[in-house]
């Protein structure tokens, strides 16, 4: 009789574990937050609600919801070209 309860509360302690984290991190990184000139220069068919400058190559980045998985895609230019802001020396 105490097995079902015991099933019942191990399988929602499973599924708890496969739950999304929130996203802290949005207002730390800008995600979404892009300049309106870099919204210009960005080509069409780009999530700009999604986009953030990556401090680790200095580029912007937009997430791509495809059909299995979202991935990170660079932020490019009509031209084809990755945003990136340049360093500071």
């Amino acid at each position: 009789m105490l097995q079902r309860p015991a099933v019942i509360l191990v399988a929602i302690l499973a599924l708890a574990g496969c739950s999304v984290p929130a996203r802290e991190d949005s207002n730390q990184t800008g995600i979404g937050a892009v300049p309106e000139a870099v919204a210009a220069l960005a080509a069409p068919n780009q999530d700009l609600a999604t986009a953030r400058l990556l401090p680790e190559d200095n580029c912007y980045w937009y997430e791509h919801s495809g059909p299995v998985e979202v991935t990170l895609l660079p932020l490019r230019s009509t031209g084809g070209n990755p945003i990136c802001v340049s360093r500071k020396t």
